[in-house]
């Protein structure tokens, strides 16, 4: 394999940890994994802290019924899961990870996030060097960190390859802050998770349809669902035009923006709209209506693990 695809697709449903509000069984995401093989959207991003092994236990069993070679695998080290009593935490839980998922070698390893750091960017050195990570990458970094961990890897002759960021039509924070920028200058792929944000800009949830409000996106979005059906309405306006679903828009317009999109995964007909998604071609007209859309309904959507990007 030689190019990734323009879309990854992502496991963190698949842990069963509270977020989404469902259970999924292995029967009912085996048929997900099939479809989007057979679409080329065969990038799949997890980790260890989605259900503490659980997402990665469920994409492991899929992955090991294909070759190694007809799939990417993206995972990452969660700062707050690190057993310290490891002489090297990075590595145990990449270790841990591997063995789930059934590989040696995982394309993209990420730090999850900038606790601790960067503690973090020092002990994932040795695993960088021993061959076993593709692509090195960090989520959840701002601008300044990013480029304090970029010092520390330049001087063992390895860079930071990936970025995985929190990125939306409601939160362009890496885009102001100058990340974005950043990742063009130096050859570093921007990841934007959650540019769905978690379902509510798929036009499925409004004010009569909320999210389950048991979960973690119910929690959040839920209160702002009146805003959300005014730009999902504007949403559809655009969508509409291009004979496509409203979930494909914000992909389409993460896609143009030079993002590659992580969207997940939790019924076949998620994956069917992400692979068309790939081949919406938004204008510039279109791209900055939806954009002003977005900055009317003024809604603030950082979540608790996240802080302002800068």
């Amino acid at each position: 394999m030689t190019k990734l695809p323009e879309i990854a697709l992502g496991a963190w449903a698949w842990g069963n940890d509270g977020t989404f509000g469902n259970n999924f069984s292995s029967d009912d995401l085996r048929p997900i994994f099939d479809c989007a093989m057979q679409n080329g959207l065969n990038l799949w991003d997890t980790a260890y802290v989605y259900g503490m092994g659980t997402s990665e236990k469920t994409l492991g069993k899929f992955l090991r019924t294909v070759k190694r070679d007809s799939f990417y695998i993206s995972a990452k080290f969660t700062p707050q899961c690190a057993d310290e009593t490891k002489d090297n935490a990075v590595i145990a839980m990449f270790e841990k990870s591997a063995d789930l998922l059934g590989v040696d070698f995982m394309d993209f390893y990420w730090i999850h996030n900038p606790v601790g750091a960067p503690k973090w960017v020092k002990e994932l050195i040795p695993l960088a060097k021993s061959g076993k990570i593709g692509k090195i990458g960090l989520s959840n970094h701002n601008l300044s960190e990013i480029k304090e961990a970029q010092e520390i890897l330049s001087k063992e002759g390895l860079k930071i390859s990936a970025i995985q960021n929190h990125y939306s039509l409601l939160n362009r924070s890496s885009e102001t802050s100058g990340i974005l920028d950043y990742c063009k200058q130096n050859d570093i792929i921007f990841f934007s998770y959650m540019v769905l944000e978690q379902g509510a800009l798929c036009g499925k949830y409004d004010t009569k349809h909320p999210m389950p409000i048991d979960s973690d996106r119910g929690k959040t979005y839920n209160p702002v669902l009146d805003k959300i059906e005014k730009l999902n309405e504007g949403l559809k306006e655009i969508a509409d035009k291009h004979n496509v679903q409203i979930a494909q828009i914000p992909v389409a317009w993460a896609i143009a923006k030079g993002t590659l999109p992580i969207i997940g995964v939790t019924k076949v007909n998620h994956v069917e709209d992400a692979a068309k998604a790939a081949n919406i071609v938004l204008s510039d007209n279109e791209i900055k209506i939806i954009e002003k859309l977005a900055d009317n309904a003024d809604i603030n959507v950082m979540r608790y693990w996240e802080k302002e990007m800068k």
